[in-house]
């Protein structure tokens, strides 16, 4: 299966420190200081606000929680990657992050399927976290 690449990337000043992270092949989360709530995009913790949140590197790993196949392209740049993947991943941490799931035959995926990140390089100097199932150590 190939990659899934979004076109035109960009980002917003409130997440540019997850982009560096993913730059650097670190998966950040932002994680309220009081309670260690973990928080994806960047958040306000629901219990104590906006002050003690900072960006924290988390596992990288989760499960999915609920996937789709498209077998048919909606969009031009995806013409030559059907059929994909794209998933709700439950990370450890908490929170959901919406992904393609990258190196798994279609008749794998499975919900509770265990994941991890993997980086890969997109134009104009952007670094995109997908998953994959995970690796045995």
């Amino acid at each position: 299966m190939t990659q899934l690449l979004p076109p035109n990337i960009g980002a917003d000043a409130l997440d540019d420190p997850f982009w560096d992270g993913c730059r650097r092949h670190q998966f950040l989360l932002h994680v309220c200081g009081v309670c260690q709530r973990a928080y994806w995009p960047s958040s306000t913790c629901i219990d104590h606000g906006w002050a003690n949140m900072s960006w924290q590197p988390s596992s990288g790993r989760g499960v999915i929680h609920t996937y789709t196949v498209f077998h048919h392209s909606y969009l031009p740049w995806t013409a030559d990657k059907v059929p994909y993947i794209i998933a709700v991943v439950k990370l450890e941490e908490g929170p959901f992050f919406h992904s393609d799931i990258l190196e798994c035959a279609i008749e794998d995926i499975a919900v509770d399927m265990p994941v991890e990140v993997v980086y890969l390089d997109a134009e104009e100097g952007w670094v995109i976290p997908h998953f994959r199932p995970t690796r045995p150590s």
